[in-house]
């Protein structure tokens, strides 16, 4: 697969399967594009997927600093304007979803439709947006990654699912080896994305979003609210949302199926192709 350069002349690693409408993922703090491994899979026959390693993420290593929102977006804007992408249904989990409402001002007129997965607009709760997680869990995690990033990840990884949903997944031992296989960012990579999602409120976004949406999410996510898509759903105009109950963070990992007819009956309805 190959690597594209951004405005900075950095090298980001991304992969490109398929045909059709284009479909552009983007994953969340301390992934890679692997975790997309059931979407290739499951609809690069149908759509032409693509998705790429974060600046610090994965294969994308070799980068200058700017682990902030603004550089996370401007890489996403240079990969679009690299591959002169248009008409993407653009989907961001957790932290990349806040990635796509960052950049959505800049690429709405390339935009068919957005899907936002297990997102928020604050990763922390605030006096008037209480559907986040207290201030002080951002802080806890941010010592545990000091102390030790390994074990801060498995237990960022434990609580990505919710109870017993691993154990009701046939595909478990799968997801488990394909999250270990992810290589972690280095601590100080991992410290700046944590600290830029402690401070960072898309609210202001919500209402400028013209492009259909579609906001998935788990009924029992511990990491981004449920109540935290809700309020999406009610702030962005014209959204819809689908809740998949006993799920976490990543339904597209042990729901995939269910997230994969969901995303492919969203990109045919943007787009204007048949089933």
């Amino acid at each position: 697969m190959p690597w594209y350069p951004n405005r900075r002349g950095e090298q980001l690693w991304y992969e490109d399967e398929g045909g059709g409408c284009p479909v552009v993922l983007v994953h969340g703090w301390c992934m890679s594009s692997a975790v997309w491994k059931y979407q290739f899979a499951g609809l690069s026959a149908s759509m032409r997927l693509l998705a790429y390693d974060l600046r610090g993420h994965g294969r994308s290593r070799d980068i200058s600093g700017g682990l902030d929102f603004a550089g996370f977006a401007a890489d996403l804007v240079d990969l679009f304007d690299r591959l002169e992408l248009s008409k993407v249904v653009l989907v961001g989990w957790s932290m990349g979803a806040q990635i796509a409402l960052q950049s959505y001002a800049e690429l709405s007129g390339r935009v068919a439709g957005m899907v936002l997965v297990s997102a928020t607009p604050r990763f922390t709760a605030t006096d008037d947006f209480p559907h986040a997680l207290a201030g002080g869990e951002a802080g806890g995690m941010r010592l545990k990654v000091q102390r030790s990033a390994q074990r801060a990840l498995e237990g960022f990884y434990s609580r990505m699912f919710a109870e017993g949903e691993l154990e009701r997944c046939s595909s478990a031992a799968e997801i488990n080896r394909l999250l270990s296989a992810i290589p972690a960012p280095d601590t100080a990579a991992m410290l700046d994305a944590l600290d830029a999602l402690a401070r960072t409120d898309m609210r202001h976004v919500l209402a400028t979003i013209t492009a259909p949406t579609l906001i998935m999410n788990g009924g029992e996510d511990r990491i981004c609210l449920p109540e935290a898509s809700c309020y999406l759903k009610e702030q962005i105009p014209g959204a819809e949302q689908r809740v998949f109950p006993g799920c976490g963070h990543a339904p597209f990992l042990t729901q995939s199926q269910q997230f994969n007819a969901e995303l492919s009956r969203f990109a045919r309805s943007v787009s204007g192709q048949s089933a």
